[in-house]
């Protein structure tokens, strides 16, 4: 025990100086550095940014709209009030009105014996002198110009405020669906972060593991090297056969061959881990310090765990939570698809500008107006918002399913991961008792082989045991490590 903690100490120290120029990192370390550097990540960040602005904008459908509009047009010919015939009569009425006058007094007068015919020539002159023609006639000369409109060049300016009343529930149901979307991004996000975490933690624990079986090869290999180097001494000695040198050499060889595949399968664990923290795949690094993730005796440092109810793993499980906003998501869509049957109300008001001024005679001046208005809907025949109605019911009973059938499958998860970490606490359990008597096998036979009393064989016998006990026990604590993990994603903690 004592050459074996010697040859312990020894490895550290020579790990210690030849990683002192490199980075240590710690389980938290490549947790914290996988967060900032995961670009799915990135993306679900992104997309609740997204689901945030989409939530405003539902919001800002509820409140009053205010807009400005402008136009300009420009006609060959203007509009016009009156025909050509009319605009000809119109200016021409003062004339039109002597004749009808003249005409008439003639007609009254002009029987009358003697002076009939006198009397109304004197009225034709005073009719003529008194210049109610062409006064008429300038009258309707004013008209006719005061019905010109002018309109080959129109501008038209409003500005308009819009008020929805009632939308059928569509608007409230928009709002809350954009908000159930925020709530399920932050999810997704969650999740992803979840799994990221926990597929850092088991490229971390896969270093760990590897690392220590590279240590225990190293060795493994230098006890065989101690054993060849004794063998080859008995053989000059002639206490020993070549055979049994060569059957050294032979397990020595192979013991060099598995510390080969430890550094390689070391170096491609370092560099998933390294992939997965954002670091260069070529990253010198360890992780650790060991002696802050196992114990003197390899098993992991960890807090007993305190089990919670099925009902309490099902209220913090992402995916059952995801599908509660689905639920809700659902159900507002029922919501929306119901609107389409209701009455829709909007109110609006404004101030309405333009040229030619319209409430001035068409004059070419700017003029305006204040209006206000009420706009109702009301769906008659709307046969495809009944089937939009049983679409939505349709999902949310498939929604039901999904949530019945993710309850059934964590409780199955939460049960195998249970069942596997408690085999794992066993399996340590048997591994520690092997690895007590391994290392007191291992003892003796390095006494009795000291002592001539066993073969070179019966020794590598007891060495190939302890360490099949050693891997056997690192397993297990990386069991337990990554099986504490799996149970708590299974718990939702």
């Amino acid at each position: 025990m004592y050459r074996k903690r010697l040859i312990i100490t020894l490895i550290t120290l020579t790990l210690a100086s030849a990683a002192g120029a490199q980075e240590v990192l710690s389980l938290d370390t490549c947790r914290a550095r996988a967060l900032r550097a995961n670009t799915g990540l990135k993306r679900s960040e992104v997309k609740r940014e997204e689901t945030e602005a989409l939530r405003k904008v539902a919001l800002w459908q509820m409140l009053p709209k205010v807009s400005a509009n402008g136009g300009y047009m420009w006609m060959e010919k203007q509009v016009n009030l009156l025909s050509n015939d009319n605009k000809q009569r119109i200016s021409h009425m003062g004339d039109e009105m002597v004749g009808d006058l003249s005409t008439a007094l003639h007609n009254e007068f002009d029987d009358i014996p003697v002076v009939g015919t006198a009397i109304s020539t004197r009225l034709d002159n005073a009719l003529a002198n008194s210049n109610l023609g062409p006064h008429m006639n300038g009258i309707g000369e004013e008209i006719v110009q005061g019905m010109e409109t002018d309109t080959r060049n129109m501008g038209v300016a409003t500005f308009t405020l819009t008020q929805p009343v009632y939308m059928g529930g569509k608007l409230v149901a928009a709002y809350r669906t954009a908000r159930l979307l925020n709530e399920l991004s932050g999810l997704e996000y969650n999740k992803e972060r979840e799994a990221l975490l926990v597929n850092v933690d088991a490229a971390y624990w896969q270093v760990v593991s590897v690392q220590h079986k590279k240590e225990l090869a190293e060795q493994y290999a230098a006890l065989l090297d101690t054993l060849e180097h004794n063998v080859q001494l008995a053989v000059e000695a002639e206490m020993a056969t070549k055979g049994d040198l060569a059957k050294v050499r032979v397990k020595r060889n192979e013991a060099q061959m598995n510390l080969t595949k430890a550094t390689n399968g070391l170096a491609l664990a370092k560099m998933l881990l390294a992939q997965r923290c954002g670091m260069p795949l070529e990253s010198d690094y360890i992780v650790g310090p060991f002696d802050e993730t196992v114990h003197d005796d390899g098993t992991i440092k960890s807090e007993p765990f305190n089990g919670i109810s099925l009902q309490e793993v099902y209220e913090r499980r992402g995916e059952l939570r995801m599908l509660r906003i689905s639920d809700s998501i659902a159900r507002e869509g029922v919501r929306m698809a119901a609107s389409t049957l209701k009455p829709n109300i909007a109110v609006s008001g404004g101030y309405l500008l333009s040229n030619p001024n319209v409430f001035d005679g068409f004059s070419n001046t700017w003029g305006g107006t204040w209006m206000a208005g009420v706009v109702v809907n009301i769906p008659l025949v709307h046969v495809g918002g009944i089937y939009a109605i049983k679409a939505a019911k349709a999902k949310r009973r498939e929604i039901a399913l999904q949530t019945e059938e993710a309850r059934e499958l964590i409780e199955l998860q939460v049960n195998k991961v249970r069942y596997e970490l408690e085999l794992a606490y066993k399996k340590k359990v048997q591994c520690e008792s092997s690895l007590v008597q391994a290392e007191e096998n291992l003892r003796l036979a390095d006494e009795s082989f000291k002592a001539g009393m066993c073969s070179s064989s019966d020794l590598m016998m007891a060495q190939t045991a302890w360490l099949q006990a050693r891997t056997e026990l690192i397993d297990a604590n990386i069991e337990i490590a990554m099986g504490k993990v799996y149970l708590k994603q299974a718990l939702g903690n």
